[in-house]
């Protein structure tokens, strides 16, 4: 399937038009692209059946840019606009507060084209004499540089692991192949990657190679070996493919997953017990121990295996060998939805697609929790949210299979007042609480905030917590462990928002949540059908904090459900 890079490409197109401000240019790729990325099936198909127009969004001059796409590769609209403005918009747009309207007057007034340019002309105070910039503008640039800096270079995790996904899947279909899988960070489930790990297990290894060198993915082939090749892919990021024999890829998986804080630490052990660790295998002298699988290596190390999300070496070895790992939560627990949007609010889908959707994957129920009062996401008032809950009735009627509960994304002032009456909250199943303006507050008033939030008794869940968004925006300067503590005090739920840009909470302070004894929940904050599949994102990010089935509340029984947030 190409669908993810023609949509990559349209975007691109659209964040260089909008230099010139947001127009129907732009929103035309903007849904073009959307439409593309939630397809269930290939673009190329599509085309190749003559039906591109039929799809929404799509119309004769998009219809020939994908064509030209799927036809050459590249676009040439795209490569001119590139020349025309000959910058590194990736790492521009990684500075909160820069968008391509700002770029565009920064490059065209400063000549900045990278992050080196801008920190250069922040420094010397010649952003502030820009029209619409200032002191303060600058001053901002400056301090976000440093966040910039650390995010480029690495993708979110969303959006790589359908592509790894894709090529394992093409790789698995070689009849030459026996085994494949994906290693390295993605396999970890680390909320950003910086590369792509493909192990196999072949006898043919020069037809592989070939085969992975010329996939339709690929921009540039860096290095080209009988047992490794390095490719560049479309989306700018690199590739690795490694052949191994069937005895060796379990122990090649375990040094290839890493951490390398981890693989440091087991191989400091196999020193230690007269042994020798490498990604070949287990050996005591000559003679090889373990190596075929992972819990082979593991066993023969002295403890029990550890799952992938895990191996950050954060006490998960000691807790292998002593025989105290968590039972993770794991994928197919999950009974239900708690945070999803309809085109009541900013959703792309109808209450009953979602929850068509929903039944699909098996969930037993699904929170329907639109925005209220917020104008950009088309938030609903008092009247729309009461018209909302007869239409979830009337959706819960027709449908046998599944429960939808009636909610709402509330929104918390800057004092952390509701913006609904206690008298329509008091009808809702599922309130969700949420900062969504004053991003910027100060901390002692933000925590303030938050905290008096928890606090309100008709408050079930806190929605992202902290705030961040990867890439983009840092997280709120909260008070963690106070959170935590008046979290636990007042049992609301803290989310795991599974965002591919949220991920929030993160891993580590899903943990110190597990510790504090908080109860979470996992759900998508979906916008549209293909949004529920996120769930996965923050099933992995539940995993690497250390969360048992019984930490989130969404594996629960809608019974069970129920009479928790009751």
């Amino acid at each position: 399937m190409q669908n993810q890079k023609v949509a990559s490409i349209l975007n691109r197109v659209a964040d260089y038009l909008e230099m010139d401000g947001p127009d129907f240019r732009t929103k035309a790729y903007r849904r073009a692209a959307h439409t593309i990325e939630t397809l269930s099936v290939d673009i190329a198909d599509i085309k190749k059946q003559g039906k591109l127009e039929e799809l929404p969004g799509i119309g004769k001059h998009i219809h020939a840019k994908i064509e030209e796409i799927l036809d050459t590769g590249s676009l040439e609209y795209l490569e001119n606009l590139k020349k025309e403005f000959p910058l590194d918009l990736d790492a521009l747009m990684s500075v909160e507060g820069l968008g391509p309207k700002k770029i565009k007057l920064l490059y065209q007034e400063l000549g900045i084209k990278n992050l080196d340019d801008l920190e250069k002309e922040a420094k010397r105070h010649h952003i502030r004499r820009l029209k619409g910039m200032g002191a303060k503008t600058e001053a901002k640039i400056l301090q976000n540089l440093e966040f910039a800096r650390k995010s480029t270079g690495r993708q979110l995790l969303g959006e790589v692991l359908p592509l790894s996904s894709l090529i394992k899947q093409r790789i698995s279909a070689l009849d030459l192949v026996e085994q494949v899988e994906i290693a390295g960070s993605i396999r970890r489930r680390k909320e950003t990657v910086g590369d792509i790990d493909v192990l196999t297990v072949t006898q043919h290894p020069d037809e592989v190679m070939d085969f992975f060198n010329r996939m339709d993915l690929v921009e540039e082939v860096i290095v080209k070996g009988h047992s490794k090749s390095t490719v560049r892919l479309f989306n700018g990021m690199d590739a690795d493919i490694r052949v191994f024999k069937e005895d060796d890829f379990g122990s090649a998986m375990v040094y290839f997953t890493g951490s390398r804080e981890l693989n440091i630490s087991l191989r400091k052990i196999a020193i230690s017990q007269g042994m020798k660790l490498n990604e070949y295998g287990v050996f005591h002298d000559e003679k090889r121990l373990a190596g075929k699988t992972e819990v082979d290596v593991f066993q023969a190390l002295g403890m029990d295996y550890i799952p992938p999300e895990l191996r950050e070496n954060t006490g998960e070895i000691e807790a292998a060998q002593e025989g105290k790992l968590p039972l993770l939560v794991d994928y197919g627990d999950i009974k239900g939805d708690l945070h999803i949007h309809t085109n009541w609010s900013d959703g792309k889908s109808s209450i009953m697609e979602m929850a068509l959707e929903a039944s699909q994957r098996d969930y037993e129920y699904l929170a329907i929790t639109d925005h209220t009062c917020i104008p950009v996401a088309r938030g609903m008032d008092e009247n729309r949210l009461i018209k909302q809950m007869g239409e979830i009735d009337r959706v819960n009627h027709e449908l046998e299979d599944i429960t939808l509960l009636k909610g709402a994304e509330v929104n918390l002032d800057s004092y952390g007042n509701l913006d609904m009456p206690r008298d329509l909250l008091e009808e809702l199943d599922i309130v969700i609480a949420a900062v969504h303006s004053d991003l910027r507050q100060d901390p002692e008033k933000m925590n303030e905030r938050i905290l008096r939030a928890l606090e309100n008794d008709y408050v079930d869940i806190l929605a992202h917590p902290t705030g961040r968004k990867l890439k983009e925006r840092k997280p709120y300067q909260l008070n963690i462990e106070n959170l935590f503590s008046k979290a636990r005090e007042t049992e609301t739920i803290l989310e795991i928002n599974s965002q591919p840009k949220r991920l929030d909470l993160k891993d580590m302070h899903v943990k110190m949540a597990v510790e504090y004894g908080c109860q979470l929940s996992v759900s998508t904050d979906s916008h549209h059908t293909h949004d529920l599949s996120f769930m996965e994102l923050g099933v992995a990010t539940a995993r690497r904090g250390w969360a048992e089935k019984k930490d989130i509340v969404n594996t629960f029984s809608l019974k069970k459900l129920l009479k928790l947030i009751s």
